[in-house]
């Protein structure tokens, strides 16, 4: 693998710390909106998280993601771009041929499923531990030793060992289909967009966009795949939940079922408002993170050089 490839795996890792610190706190807030109970609306909910838990309640968990969410939108960026170049090789005979919709569309689905398995292990830990100061108000809560809204956890390396001990590599896993289903039309409404807007906004004769035009292209990419993710990503939040205190649903259909027919159609648009907000921050820090690293490493290559 040459240098400008793993290039691209690093300029990911900046991107993912980025848009960590830049949406995890409205992250916090979607998930309690998606699968806790008793915060009514995004305003409400966030009114709610300070008053009982101050600010650092908005920051909760949120090691774990920054480790994380570096490794694997460092894995994502890094697979997307290397998949893109194959691409190009393959049908153009040049690895930096411009990439077409087929090129990114494939290599958008590519990343989406290899996001997954690195993905699902983060998102269910994060999940786990924003939720664990839950009230929960169900009867027939089966209290093991924790009474619900104590915490279970301590952490995220002793919740990723509970959850083994407990629930074996499948319990780990959980969620893995519903992210799935998520992930990959996600990725296409993330790369395609912001390839297409960055294109747009690019004033004609200039070689790449300037920071304002990435940061724009990304906020406006984020927005637009949250938008499309919000059904699926309802459904994963639900199943990774599912087992702090109880468990509630055999899949990820049955969790489907279930919430359609407590809730209705609308359920799945739950959290749709505040995905779509958090992914215009978030997903401009990433990609501005991603793109400034990598211009920044092509300079000290070619100084080098």
């Amino acid at each position: 693998m040459g240098s400008l490839q793993l290039q691209d795996f690093v300029a990911g890792l900046v991107g993912g710390f980025a848009s960590v610190v830049a949406g995890h706190p409205l992250d916090t807030v979607k998930t309690r909106l998606q699968a806790g109970q008793g915060y009514g609306n995004t305003l409400n909910c966030v009114l709610t998280v300070y008053r009982n838990e101050s600010l650092a309640g908005f920051f909760k968990g949120m090691s774990f993601p920054l480790a994380s969410v570096g490794i694997y939108s460092s894995v994502v960026f890094g697979v997307f771009s290397n998949t893109q170049r194959f691409l190009g090789q393959l049908r153009h005979g040049d690895p930096a041929a411009a990439p077409s919709l087929t090129d990114m569309t494939l290599a958008s689905i590519v990343a989406g499923v290899i996001s997954v398995g690195i993905g699902t292990p983060v998102e269910l830990v994060k999940i786990r531990l924003q939720m664990q100061t839950q009230p929960y108000t169900k009867a027939n809560v089966k209290v093991n030793s924790t009474v619900p809204g104590s915490p279970v956890y301590r952490g995220p390396i002793h919740c990723l060992r509970t959850i083994l001990q407990k629930e074996g590599i499948a319990g780990v896993y959980r969620g893995n289909v519903a992210m799935l289903l998520r992930d990959v039309p996600g990725y296409c409404a993330y790369f395609i967009p912001y390839a297409m807007f960055c294109d747009w906004i690019t004033p004609d004769g200039s070689t790449s966009p300037n920071p304002f035009s990435i940061w724009v292209a990304g906020g406006v990419a984020g927005a637009v795949s949250w938008a499309v993710c919000t059904p699926m990503d309802v459904v994963k939040s639900r199943l990774q939940a599912d087992g702090v205190y109880l468990n509630q649903y055999k899949g990820t259909l049955d969790c489907m079922v279930q919430s359609y027919q407590n809730e209705g159609l609308k359920v799945f648009g739950r959290g749709l408002m505040v995905n779509t907000v958090r992914g215009f921050p978030s997903s401009a820090a990433m990609f501005l993170g991603y793109e400034l690293s990598l211009k920044a490493m092509k300079r000290c290559q070619n100084a080098t050089n």
